[in-house]
């Protein structure tokens, strides 16, 4: 395939951005790869797996010559690399993220940028919850979707070049609003990891079940909390406090929709619980025909990874 970009720097060296690197590198997508990581055992790391050709010690490095940037780190860290980089971009280049929230990407990084660079957000739906540069894999951004939000007045070569990136790494790819994008994924992914936190927070304090059976007796549920709450913590503080609006918008509406399902157990309403539970089952089989998950069983398997 002939390369997308002639020079990659990506800021930031944990699971998406390693991830990156591995496609881009498998694929011939770019013809050189940089890289800068904050701390020295990242960079050091990232240089003993090969995912860069060229490993810099710092971001202003690492962004010389690029045509493709992309910021990789936490979102609460944006400001102040875009502040460090923006001398550094290179005319015509194309500055990208893949932060979970947006519209604060927009709000805090946008009047940085100048004008002469192309900046277009973006957000794959991709993850585990593993972190660091040696859990990336080549694939995991197939047959997943990545989100853009550009300005009305993007630059449409440049966007449709970095579409013909996400898609040459397997990824489909959509246009959406920052705010409609943070409101969505407030939806699917912030609320059902806060919940997954305090679930098993709860579990932590409640007395009557000991820390010995909390962990021998996980059923599936409670398993897959434990591996939703057990994602990158720096990365979720930033995202809440990056989407306060909407995730609070969501959170309200499940506190509601709780306490009428605590109002139905209460009373005996099995047909609201099982009316209830249909609904959402076929959400569930939705997300599988979709495929954005599989149907497979797993109970009690220890999950393959892909390296």
């Amino acid at each position: 395939m002939t390369a997308i970009y002639r020079r990659a720097a990506l800021i930031g060296m944990g699971l998406i951005g390693s991830s990156m690197a591995l496609a881009m590198r498998e694929r011939g997508l770019v013809d050189e790869i940089a890289c800068n990581a904050k701390s020295l055992r990242t960079r050091t790391t990232a240089a003993e797996l090969g995912l860069a050709d060229q490993v810099c010690d710092t971001p202003e490095e690492a962004v010389r010559g690029a045509d493709l940037v992309v910021l990789c780190t936490p979102v609460g860290t944006f400001r102040e690399l875009a502040e460090r980089i923006a001398p550094e971009l290179e005319t015509g280049a194309t500055l990208t993220d893949v932060g979970s929230v947006k519209k604060r990407v927009v709000e805090s990084v946008g009047g940085l940028v100048p004008r002469d660079v192309h900046f277009i957000p973006a957000h794959p739906l991709a993850g585990t919850e593993f972190s660091g540069p040696e859990s990336g894999f080549s694939t995991l951004f197939d047959n997943r979707w990545c989100l853009l939000t550009p300005s009305k007045d993007v630059d449409e070569a440049a966007l449709s070049r970095l579409i013909s990136l996400w898609t040459a790494m397997g990824a489909s790819t959509e246009i959406m609003d920052p705010d409609h994008h943070d409101l969505v994924l407030a939806v699917t992914s912030h609320a059902p990891h806060l919940i997954a936190y305090t679930m098993v927070g709860l579990a932590d304090h409640i007395k009557r079940v000991t820390n010995s059976e909390v962990v021998k007796y996980s059923a599936a549920g409670f398993r897959d909390f434990t591996r939703i709450a057990a994602s990158d913590p720096t990365m979720w503080r930033d995202v809440f406090l990056g989407n306060r609006d909407a995730t609070i918008e969501i959170l309200g509406r499940f506190t509601e929709e709780l306490f009428a399902l605590q109002r139905a157990i209460r009373t005996g309403d099995g047909e609201h619980l099982h009316e209830y539970f249909s609904r959402t089952r076929e959400i569930r089989r939705g997300i599988v025909d979709a495929g954005q998950d599989t149907s497979a069983p797993d109970f009690g398997r220890l999950p393959s990874r892909k390296n």
